[in-house]
C-alpha cells in the first residue's frame, strides 16, 4: 500500500481529528512511498529503530513518536540521530498518541481492560474522546489481589498506594495508561475503588490517602504496550500487512 494511502486508512480508524494532542499524528517522517513490511512498537526509540532497520522494514509504527509540544523544534542531538538513520534507511514513522489511548477496541486503554477483567462502562470525562476510563471488575477484591493481578498480567509489580482504609474493598475501578496519575481526583469523585494508570507523582500518594481510593502505578511502558500491539495485529489480520511487534525493555 502507498505510504499516503495508509496514512488514511490509520487515519479513518483511529480519527485523530476528534482529540486535542500535544504532538502531531500520522506519518511523521516520510520514507519509501510503498509499505509492507511493518516494525511496531511503544516509543520510536534508537533501538527499535535499529530493529527496523534489521528487519529491513518500510514503516515503523509507535505509539510515542517526534516532536511534542513544548521541546525545541531543532533537529539535532538525540533526536537528530534518530531522524537521520530513518531518512537514510526510507522508513516511514507514524505515531499515534491520545488516538491511540482512547480508541474502544484497539486503544490502550480498552486493551489493558481486557487484561484485567474490567468491564469499560464509560469515560471518566464524560464524553467519547475521553482518555480516562471507568468500569467493574466481576467480583470485588482486595487491594493486595489487584496487585497481584496486575503483576500476573503485566509481569511487574505496581506501586500500589492503599488509602487510609487499608481494607476497601475494590469492585469499582478508573484508569488510564500512561501518565495519567491526575485523574486520581475525578475517579474518587465518581466513586471509584481504586485507580490505574502507568506514572506516579509525589502528591498522588496523599490524594490516594485522603480520598480513600486505591492507587495502582503499574508502569507508562507496561500499560502501553497493547495498544500498538492489537491495531499491528488488525493490520496483518484484515489488510495483510507483515507487520511484528517489538517491546524493547523499559522499566519506567
Amino acid at each position: 500500500m502507498n505510504n499516503l494511502q495508509f496514512e488514511a486508512l490509520l487515519n479513518e480508524t483511529l480519527s485523530p481529528q476528534l482529540i486535542k494532542d500535544y504532538c502531531p499524528n500520522g506519518l511523521q517522517v516520510e520514507g519509501r512511498s510503498e509499505i509492507k513490511k511493518i516494525i511496531t512498537g511503544v516509543t520510536a526509540s534508537k533501538a527499535l529503530i535499529e530493529q527496523a532497520i534489521e528487519h529491513n522494514a518500510d514503516a515503523l509504527l509507535v505509539h510515542h513518536g517526534y516532536f511534542w509540544k513544548g521541546e525545541s523544534e531543532a533537529i539535532r542531538g538525540m533526536k537528530g540521530d534518530r531522524i537521520r538513520q530513518l531518512i537514510k534507511h526510507d522508513i516511514n514513522l507514524l505515531a499515534y498518541h491520545l488516538p491511540l489511548d482512547i480508541h474502544p477496541q484497539l486503544g490502550n486503554n480498552a486493551q489493558l481492560a481486557k487484561r484485567l477483567g474490567i468491564e469499560v462502562e464509560g469515560g471518566l470525562e464524560g464524553h467519547p474522546q475521553s482518555v480516562a476510563m471507568y468500569g467493574s471488575l466481576a467480583d470485588a477484591m482486595t487491594g493486595e489481589a489487584l496487585a497481584q493481578r496486575i503483576a500476573d498480567v503485566l509481569k511487574r509489580p505496581p506501586l500500589h498506594i492503599a488509602p487510609e482504609l487499608k481494607d476497601k474493598l475494590i469492585k469499582k475501578v478508573g484508569w488510564c495508561t500512561g501518565g495519567g496519575q491526575d485523574y486520581i481526583e475525578l475517579a474518587a469523585a465518581q466513586g471509584m475503588d481504586a485507580f490505574i494508570s502507568g506514572e506516579i507523582s509525589e502528591r498522588t500518594t496523599y490524594s490516594a490517602r485522603e480520598l480513600n481510593i486505591h492507587y495502582f502505578s503499574a508502569g507508562h511502558h507496561a500499560t502501553e504496550r497493547y495498544g500498538v500491539k492489537a491495531l499491528g495485529e488488525w493490520l496483518a489480520k484484515d489488510h495483510g500487512f507483515d507487520v511484528t511487534f517489538i517491546d524493547i525493555d523499559n522499566p519506567v
